[in-house]
């Protein structure tokens, strides 16, 4: 009965109703929680790895070409998950005192905002996107398709925050469940799409049975065609359980007229905005960190996109278990419980650690399979395996990052850990990759990394504590 739907439901109604929780009931919403997320988390990343693997069967530039812009992707995908995150924190306090129409109308402004603030982030991508791939200093020989990889992403924007609002807004309000399945459904699309894009019409041949393969033969291009639609396939079902079906969120409930309040946009605004400084920020450390590695040659530019993709294996699971911190320390200042704010955080940050400390183990020991199932190139699959085996060593502490920083989203305070994040990548990841990557190339750039991740963890574990045990009362509901 661990993963009962109706225990979960009932934990956290004790939650806001005030009542006593035992340490075993918050071990069990955490892992009822958790888990759902995790396997999201960990499908998704399979898919990346699907990809990346259909990508690198193409060559070398083919997967250079990709990894060259990936983090200007990532970037636009952070704005919008800011975005979305400003509503659905506010909801998880007003869920958590029990005032579910206004968390209704909270996602209701959600879309309204965050349609207009992707389409406006869709312009500034198809602008730059002749020019990003040599901003980045990419080679001519994959300028091009990064171009076309880039302009077929930055349409996904809006439906990228339709998805993603929809997800956090049913996860604020304790349904896992569903946007974790339906993460699975999309990884599961993305596949195929890529299948019939990347490849061209070919011959295959399964148990001895050979039938003709039908494919738009689009290479680089395919890929972006495919993960456009993946997140099609999820956005509609997304919006569909978050509108119609859910017991908290349904419009349907709704018995006044909705009404514009601007000071949901405001307060938005306030937990939404730093977090989008942040991303702007870190991911323009990311390209700065890819500017680094671009002169080392393609072959560094693939170790480096496909080793972090093999990463993402490991630091998936810190994401899963945030996202469950996040839950539970927002419906917790709601419902104006500090103690169990803090409770909750101590047990999400050590979860995380201790379980991306065992994936830091697996990533070491398993490290040549992992690229090797990215890469057929001899000199990628040993460049990837040794940066890796480097990084697993901060696997701990970038666990304390992922879920301090969740425990704090959850609280509404983002503006300080945002000033962690920051500083930490500028000033020391940076500074140190700058210095080593002349000398020691790829490997020098995930040692600053390593060193980096462990210096963010630390710094977490030090504001977190100060952060939630110095006498206060509870956050107040926006």
């Amino acid at each position: 009965m661990i993963f009962s739907k109706s225990i979960s439901d009932a934990l956290l109604a004790k939650i806001r109703g005030g009542e006593e929780i035992t340490m075993g009931e918050k071990l069990n919403l955490i892992v009822q929680l958790s888990i759902p997320s995790i396997l999201a988390q960990v499908t998704t990343v399979m898919m990346f790895y699907i990809d990346a693997s259909m990508v690198g069967s193409l060559g070398a530039e083919a997967s250079a070409a990709i990894g060259l812009v990936e983090p200007a992707t990532w970037l636009f995908g952070s704005l919008v998950s800011a975005a979305s995150m400003g509503f659905s924190v506010q909801a998880a306090h007003f869920i958590g005192a029990n005032d579910f129409a206004q968390a209704r109308s909270l996602m209701r402004h959600g879309y309204v905002f965050g349609l207009a603030f992707s389409f406006l982030l869709m312009l500034v991508a198809l602008l730059i996107a002749p020019y990003l791939p040599g901003w980045l200093g990419g080679g001519a020989d994959i300028q091009h398709d990064a171009m076309l990889y880039f302009i077929i992403f930055s349409f996904a924007a809006p439906v990228h925050l339709v998805e993603t609002l929809s997800a956090s807004m049913l996860k604020v309000s304790g349904d896992m469940r569903h946007p974790s399945l339906i993460a699975v459904l999309m990884c599961f699309f993305d596949v195929i799409f890529n299948f019939l894009f990347i490849f061209p019409t070919r011959t295959l041949s399964v148990a001895g049975l050979q039938f003709t393969m039908p494919g738009f033969g689009l290479g680089v291009s395919g890929a972006a065609i495919g993960t456009l639609l993946a997140y099609v396939s999820a956005a509609l079902p997304l919006v569909y359980f978050a509108v119609f079906r859910s017991s908290i969120l349904a419009w349907r409930q709704d018995a006044v007229r909705f009404v514009w309040r601007w000071r949901y946009i405001w307060n938005a605004l306030k937990i939404g905005a730093p977090m989008a400084l942040q991303y702007l920020l870190m991911n323009g450390a990311q390209l700065v960190s890819t500017m680094i590695v671009a002169p080392l040659g393609n072959f560094s530019i693939a170790a480096h996109s496909f080793a972090i993709t093999a990463e993402s294996l490991c630091y998936m699971p810190g994401f899963g278990i945030g996202e469950a911190a996040t839950t539970l320390v927002g419906q917790s200042v709601g419902a104006g419980r500090r103690e169990l704010c803090w409770s909750f955080a101590r047990m999400t940050v050590l979860s995380g650690m201790v379980v991306m400390a065992l994936m830091g183990i697996v990533m070491y020991v398993f490290a040549p399979e992992m690229i090797g199932i990215l890469s057929p190139v001899t000199e990628i699959r040993e460049l990837g395996t040794a940066v890796l085996r480097i990084e697993a060593f901060a696997e701990p502490f970038f666990a304390a990052a992922i879920v301090s920083y969740s425990v704090c989203l959850g609280a509404g305070d983002t503006l300080r850990p945002s000033f962690i994040n920051l500083g930490s990548m500028w000033l020391v990841r940076l500074t140190l990759a700058y210095a080593l990557a002349s000398r020691y190339g790829l490997r020098g750039v995930w040692f600053a990394m390593a060193v980096e991740l462990t210096f963010r963890g630390i710094s977490f574990l030090v504001y977190l504590f100060m952060r939630f045990r110095r006498p206060k009362a509870a956050p107040s509901v926006a």
